[in-house]
């Protein structure tokens, strides 16, 4: 789309907020755990209770929505669309060195801010990126879907430039791009909130450009949040989330509803360079949404296996964040010749936030880790094991008035047994107004904790992030 044509949608997107009616009604997604927090802060040489593992040598970070101010009108606020923050733990030698909070030098924080805007070029009508942070090709990269280019952070959380990976990307991005740990290509399908007929697949090199894009024809402009992998397959989720110009022209800042009239589908594109769109192998499912899979695997029978947190329906009423009613663990089994989809539930509570040992990525696995959803509980919310081969279920419950986030699997050493690790997630305390960075033994899940290290200031509930190694990005004390 040209220049001109995105300064025209701009223009009417702008126009049609500013007639919206005024909505100063309170709303959940900032209030209490959400509840923004309004400054960047650095503190050092954290407390700890327990013992940090001294393996641990890197940088805990993790993204999510914070408007730099208060919204105008709380009521029409979208979780979804708050400026990014980035928050993050170094952890060395046995100690936790230092926590700090950066916004995303996006323009609009920017202006707010009193800086200059950041270097680097812009795309889309809208600059938001506060859904994942991620390390790859020596590099930091702040994400959100949708439109923006990714954001480039050094190993302090300082926006460096919006990038368009050496100008090699074309595309919206996604915030779920899956490393194959074997041939170390970054994978994503990624739409753009101005093209409703495509979906783009991108492979994103071990030097960090982008090697294949291939275009997917859809219809309705579906949201697309993640994906997956097999060794064989790109898995594409096409669901009936779409794209509403209702939604659109009543100022709602996240324009998707459900819509029961889109095809439910999941299509198979094999891992081929020649492979064109006509080549997706595509399989019906039941009508649901899915923000998160898990993992996939190909199966000796030519099926091919997925895991999912499955809603029953996204964005049917509300107009300012989730709002399924059932939310599951679920088992799909997509078979390619006949084109159907089985779906087994695996564990019926509500739960979110999937994540499992990311060199298992595309493989057979045995481990999967959620956190509820949902839920209250009188013993704070809970993050769960799930043990795929026996059914076994083990739980962490962080206690009263405390409620973790997504909990990011760390293996012990590069050669470690599947759940021979730790599993970290930033832990929101209500009963002292501030938050911990969490470390459990995957392997002892229902036990106390390694280690808690001590803020004194709150990480609102954000959505996603991961352990950044020193090895993997160049990084100081």
């Amino acid at each position: 789309m040209s220049r001109l044509a995105d300064r025209a949608v701009g223009a009417l997107i702008q126009g049609i907020r500013r007639l919206a009616p005024d909505n100063d009604g309170p709303n959940p997604w900032l209030e209490g755990s959400f509840a923004p927090v309004y400054e960047e802060v650095e503190q050092t040489a954290l407390p700890v209770t327990g013992a940090v593992p001294p393996e641990l040598d890197g940088l805990y970070a993790r993204i999510g929505p914070n408007p730099v101010h208060p919204p105008q009108h709380p009521g029409r606020y979208h979780w979804f669309s708050g400026d990014g923050m980035v928050h993050g733990v170094r952890l060395k030698d046995g100690r936790a060195l230092w926590y700090r909070n950066r916004w995303v030098r996006t323009g609009p924080v920017s202006r707010a801010l009193g800086e200059p805007p950041a270097p680097g070029p812009r795309r889309g009508v809208f600059e938001t990126v506060n859904t994942n942070v991620i390390a790859h090709a020596g590099q930091i990269w702040a994400l959100v879907e949708a439109g923006p280019f990714p954001v480039a952070l050094n190993s302090r959380l300082e926006t460096v430039a919006h990038t368009d990976l050496g100008g090699t990307l074309a595309t919206a991005f996604s915030p779920h791009p899956h490393l194959d740990p074997h041939t170390g290509e970054l994978h994503a399908v990624c739409y753009d909130a101005r093209v409703q007929n495509h979906l783009f697949h991108v492979v994103v090199g071990r030097d960090g450009r982008v090697s294949r894009l291939l275009a997917i024809p859809v219809r309705h402009g579906p949201m697309v949040h993640d994906c997956a992998l097999t060794e064989r397959y790109v898995i594409v989720l096409d669901l009936p989330v779409t794209f509403s110009p209702r939604r659109l022209l009543r100022g709602v800042l996240m324009p998707y509803a459900w819509n029961p009239r889109h095809e439910s589908r999941i299509g198979l594109l094999p891992r081929d360079d020649q492979a064109t769109a006509d080549d997706i192998q595509w399989c019906a499912v039941d009508p649901c949404y899915v923000f998160h899979t898990c993992n996939a695997c190909d199966l000796p029978d030519g099926r091919v296996q997925l895991d999912v947190v499955a809603h029953d329906r996204m964005f049917d009423h509300s107009t300012i964040g989730p709002d399924s009613r059932r939310v599951t663990l679920e088992r799909w089994l997509l078979d390619p010749r006949r084109g159907t989809t089985v779906r087994t539930v695996l564990d019926d509570r509500g739960q979110e936030f999937p994540r499992m040992d990311a060199r298992r990525i595309a493989r057979p696995y045995r481990f999967a880790y959620t956190t509820s959803y949902g839920q209250e509980s009188a013993d704070g919310s809970c993050l769960y094991k799930h043990d795929l081969e026996t059914g076994r279920l083990e739980a962490h419950r962080h206690g009263p008035g405390r409620e973790t986030g997504e909990a990011v699997f760390v293996p012990r050493h590069p050669d470690a047994a599947e759940d021979d690790g730790w599993l970290l997630s930033f832990v929101h305390d209500a009963n002292r107004g501030a938050s911990d960075l969490v470390i459990l033994n995957a392997q002892d899940v229902s036990g106390p904790p390694q280690a808690v290290v001590h803020l004194s200031t709150r990480v609102p509930h954000g959505f996603h992030g991961n352990w950044i190694g020193a090895t993997e990005v160049a990084m100081g004390a």
